[in-house]
């Protein structure tokens, strides 16, 4: 049995996380038997975050690594699409996680209305009097990484401008089928989706967020992978492809 060990859920997804949320879709669409585990500690994972699986006694950590590791036993994220539509796949799964993550990161670290939901929701477990001077702390070293990497020296507009050719992108994707390769979900669903979810569910009313919550291709896509993949299921889009989407 494969033990998921991930963050809990929060706002509503199923769990903090993207990449959380990520490893949870892929271990669905394996079919593979796994548990969940939830935590709120990952220093002592092997490389102190989450997601990450324990198997046979062993630990892997990374959901970039969780999908070799699954795919190592069989499963096949990415069955059908041609050369052409993997390296496109591989290019979106790049996008949404070196790209929109960070958007999402600065809208929840960020944003100074936002960041006491977020603080009070992530490190509960810390006693209210330490709360604030312990991650105060974290948000400033995650700030100037932020800094370091660049979004976080841009306005939140300049940061909407700079993500909106990729939102167009997933768009021009969609209009194709109800997810970005077709009738069924992909490896680059598992990865675009969360990333939009998660900034769709960041509490206040962030330009991203509203951006990606009146766009209502975007949240028939998010909807969609949700009750599709939160949960393992038969996938059958015949339905659900063309439902109201439930705009945040």
């Amino acid at each position: 049995m494969i033990t998921l060990i991930t963050f809990a859920p929060s706002f509503g997804q199923i769990a903090a996380s993207p990449f959380c949320v990520k490893a949870i879709w892929l271990l669905n669409m394996s079919g593979e038997d796994w548990q969940r585990e939830d935590s709120t500690d990952p220093r002592n994972m092997p490389k102190q975050k989450l997601p990450a699986i324990r198997v046979d006694g062993q630990v892997i950590a990374d959901s970039d690594n969780i999908r070799a590791f699954l795919e190592s036993r069989g499963a096949d994220f990415d069955g059908g699409l041609s050369e052409m539509e993997k390296a496109a796949s591989r290019a979106f799964i790049r996008m949404a996680e070196e790209h929109i993550y960070f958007h999402n990161v600065l809208a929840r670290w960020g944003d100074d209305d936002v960041w006491p939901v977020i603080r009070d929701t992530y490190f509960a477990q810390i006693p209210k009097p330490l709360r604030g001077f312990i991650t105060g702390k974290l948000r400033k070293n995650l700030l100037m990484g932020m800094k370091t990497q660049g979004l976080g020296r841009l306005s939140a507009q300049e940061r909407l401008e700079r993500l909106e050719p990729d939102l167009q992108a997933i768009t021009t994707r969609l209009w194709q089928g109800p997810f970005l390769f077709g009738d069924r979900p992909t490896a680059a669903d598992a990865s675009v989706a969360p990333m939009l979810a998660g900034l769709r569910a960041t509490p206040g009313n962030g330009l991203a967020k509203m951006r990606i919550a009146g766009d209502r291709m975007l949240c028939r896509y998010i909807d969609l992978c949700q009750n599709m993949l939160d949960m393992p299921k038969v996938y059958d889009v015949t339905s659900t492809a063309v439902s109201e989407p439930l705009c945040a």
